[in-house]
């Protein structure tokens, strides 16, 4: 009975594997999708909370230099002479003033992106959660 042909209404084994193997294709394919919508929505706010802890940073940067300017300023003012110096504001304390002014607003932005980088999660938490919910469902379908 090997010529007998097959004339039920049931699908054979291997197109139910073929339809099986396709639908974990497709499935692998729109979580790859959904992936990267996430990261690219991701990324843009990553990018702004990196750019304002970046000019927090730099703006850190040049307030601790000119506080570094300052203390030599400071130096050489207090070793001067009683009287050499006519200004009304001393040079390091001009320095000073615009030391802080750099470092409060180095201050500033750095917390604005910390607290940028806190209201999100720059890693694809969404698909992940899924990738591992459609992984429990396969190992234990059989």
């Amino acid at each position: 009975m090997a010529n007998e042909v097959q004339t039920s209404s049931e699908p054979s084994t291997t197109s139910l594997l073929r339809g099986i193997i396709k639908d974990i294709g497709d499935l692998i394919r729109e979580e790859i999708r959904f992936a990267r919508a996430e990261m690219r929505s991701d990324l843009k706010r990553t990018g702004s909370a990196t750019a304002a802890l970046a000019l927090g940073a730099g703006a850190a940067l040049l307030g601790v230099l000119l506080f570094a300017v300052m203390l030599v300023f400071l130096l050489h003012w207090l070793t001067a002479p009683a009287g050499t110096d006519p200004a009304s504001v001393p040079l390091w304390a001009c320095f000073g003033i615009w030391s802080g002014v750099f470092l409060l607003t180095g201050a500033a932005l750095g917390w604005y992106g910390y607290k940028k980088f806190e209201t999100f999660n720059p890693l694809p938490d969404e698909t992940a959660q899924t990738v591992r919910e459609n992984v429990e469902w396969l190992m234990n379908s059989k």
